[in-house]
């Protein structure tokens, strides 16, 4: 797939959601709904598509949610499962910026595109990242953080376990004129684990798998990647305030369905996404794991793609990453 090809690809927003159609008969699930995630059980986008099985099978009216966790290859293995699965509502996929924003510059081949391929039903949330290492680490802020890489080159480094690991990592290091060794894995849990133990020094991750770690002291943050303080952690500074001035990086989970989905099916998903974004217990549950849930339209979601894909590509391209 070419990446020219992909940007110019015109995105044709899905039916827009008829008033009153979902108590006349829309259309109903007749076997279970498997989720795909593209990474590991334990992972924040794991969780998050927990809580959204949940909720989907009481808004369709108890039908089987299920999540299906094929984790690897930067979640290309699960972005083309659900592109080869049939376009009739039954296999959906719960996924994020790395496989609909940043792959397509992070690697040289795909096969799958993210807009021509995939179906968009609503956004579920943003995660919020962070820069943390192991307890171990003697530096408390990010500036002691860079100092310890400057006066070890190579030594300190870094586990990723999504594509936004990957660029966050690079980014900090080329924004800070260090060296620091990249650690890649399949997924987060394995990365959280090294850290921890202490084989690895740091890791940019979302609060959802990290949270926990951090309050009973097993890994410490030293700072926010968006460009504001997130309401869920106020007392942690970004790492834009702390001298990285412009560092503004936003990670998104949503949900997808095959190509050509039948606007029935994308009608109603969206509908049963709509209602369950504008409960409270939606919000609050997924800000209990740290993530801040909030969906959308199909239409909104599609467009939101497009502009993601564009500002990864920037992105990945300030942080000097070729594809691989």
């Amino acid at each position: 797939m070419q990446r020219r090809a992909l940007l110019a690809t015109p995105f044709v927003p899905a039916p827009l959601w008829a008033p009153g159609a979902f108590a006349q008969g829309a259309w109903r699930p007749n076997r279970p709904i498997n989720i795909i995630v593209p990474f590991a059980a334990g992972s924040g986008t794991d969780a998050v598509a927990r809580v959204v099985a949940q909720m989907l099978s009481a808004e369709l009216g108890g039908a089987g949610v299920t999540v299906d966790n094929r984790a690897g290859a930067n979640g290309t293995i699960a972005a083309t499962a659900v592109m080869r699965s049939p376009a009739d509502g039954h296999t959906l996929f719960i996924t994020t910026n790395t496989t609909h924003a940043a792959n397509p510059w992070l690697l040289k081949r795909m096969d799958y595109d993210p807009i021509a391929d995939f179906t968009p039903i609503s956004k579920l949330g943003n995660y919020i990242f962070w820069l943390t290492v192991n307890a171990e680490v003697p530096a408390r802020s990010l500036q002691e953080f860079i100092a310890l890489a400057r006066a070890h080159p190579g030594q300190i480094s870094y586990a990723s376990g999504n594509g936004t690991g990957i660029v966050a990592g690079a980014t900090i290091a080329r924004l800070s004129g260090v060296e620091m060794l990249h650690v890649p894995y399949r997924s987060t849990p394995p990365a959280i684990t090294d850290v921890i133990a202490g084989r690895v020094s740091s890791i940019v991750i979302d609060l959802t798998p990290s949270l926990g770690h951090v309050r009973e002291g097993r890994l410490r943050p030293l700072g926010i990647t968006n460009a504001t303080r997130s309401t869920l952690v106020p007392e942690v500074p970004t790492l834009s305030e702390q001298g990285l001035t412009g560092f503004d990086l936003l990670s998104f989970a949503a949900l997808f369905g095959p190509a050509r989905l039948p606007p029935e099916v994308t009608a109603t998903l969206g509908e049963a996404m709509r209602r369950i974004g504008a409960r409270p217990e939606y919000r609050t549950r997924m800000a209990e794991m740290g993530f801040d849930g909030g969906t959308s339209t199909p239409a909104e979601l599609g467009e939101f793609v497009v502009r993601q894909i564009a500002a990864w590509g920037e992105m990945i391209r300030g942080a000097g990453i070729e594809p691989e």
